[in-house]
């Protein structure tokens, strides 16, 4: 299957499920768990993903518990996000159901008002807006040094691009969900719906000292599905800007220079004492096609398709993170 052609659609050959060409010799726990290792010693610097930026609104705040912590967010009248702690400090209402007025926070409870400098007893965390995704720092959680912005990871242009974000919830830790996407060798086996002759043409090594930041990556061609026998070719690059981030770049084909970025955000455990993670995926399409313009001004009408074809990999994509973590926490993971 070619990838630089201009007509981006592919008669795909004739293919079964179970015709497929195994892939389990190829996929080495040595070299996912090698590529796991060095991606969860990068440095976050305590930054963790919110929620989508146009998730957080300028007339109500938003909450989300991240790493049993509770977060409130809000933005100002100039847009600016902010964000703190989700508790009130007089007698802990949740600010996540407060007011915004004048830009502060009025807890609901009994009035206080909550600028973006806090009160005391409540310190702001520090926030930050990329564009598609708000982001919090949490050094008590975090635990390294601080930095003074989130890792990010190059994407397209914001004036000639499409944005959507996905946000599931599984019962995991985040190294599961960065293991799963360090994986590709299961695409075509795990999701035919979306991913069909998969092939790793490049890979890290086993040893977890190997794999400079430029070449650590895995790069696959693939075709994807738009329907039994038409299909996508494109060849993409995966790597970890960071230890909670796995970033899917386009390189070759249909949308070169599209970004997919997967982040798990650790929530806290639930009431069983399982541990729970948010995947919050953004993806960040381009093309010089003139029908994708189209798409870019029908993009309230684009982004729910987006959302929807991230929902049903995660479906499987969290079953299978939520696996990995019942076996590595009970002593069965192999090897």
């Amino acid at each position: 299957m070619g990838v630089g052609d201009r007509f981006p659609l592919r008669r795909l050959p004739g293919w079964t499920w179970a015709g497929q060409v195994p892939t389990w010799r190829d996929a080495r726990p040595g070299v996912i768990e090698a590529a796991l290792k060095r991606a969860l010693s990068r440095p976050s610097g305590n930054w963790f993903v919110l929620a989508a930026s146009r998730e957080i609104l300028d007339n109500k705040p938003f909450g989300r518990t991240i790493a049993g912590v509770e977060v409130v967010a809000w933005r100002t009248p100039d847009g600016t996000l902010h964000a703190g702690p989700g508790e009130c400090p007089h007698l802990g209402a949740p600010l996540c159901h407060a007011a915004v007025a004048s830009g502060k926070l009025v807890c609901r409870w009994h009035g206080l008002a909550i600028g973006t400098r806090g009160v005391p007893g409540w310190d702001p965390f520090p926030a930050h807006d990329d564009g598609v995704l708000a982001w919090v720092r949490l050094d008590g959680q975090g635990g390294e040094e601080p930095l003074a912005a989130p890792v990010l990871a190059r994407r397209p242009n914001p004036q000639t691009s499409l944005d959507a974000v996905f946000t599931g919830i599984g019962r995991c830790e985040p190294e599961d969900v960065i293991a799963n996407r360090l994986d590709p060798w299961h695409g075509s086996w795990f999701h035919p719906y979306s991913f069909v002759g998969l092939r790793v043409v490049e890979e890290p090594g086993a040893d977890p000292g190997d794999g400079a930041a430029d070449v650590d990556r895995f790069v696959v061609e693939v075709a994807f599905r738009l329907t039994r026998r038409v299909g996508v070719p494109v060849r993409a690059a995966f790597s970890c800007p960071e230890p909670r981030t796995v970033v899917m770049e386009i390189l070759e084909g249909e949308g070169a220079g599209s970004v997919v970025e997967t982040h798990a955000v650790p929530l806290g455990v639930d009431d069983a004492g399982h541990p729970r993670t948010a995947v919050i995926e953004a993806t960040v399409a381009t093309s010089p096609r003139p029908g994708f313009a189209l798409a870019r001004r029908g993009a309230p009408l684009v982004r729910p398709a987006m959302r929807w074809a991230a929902a049903r990999l995660w479906r499987d994509d969290l079953a299978y993170a939520a696996r990995r973590h019942e076996l590595r926490t009970t002593g069965r993971w192999p090897g």
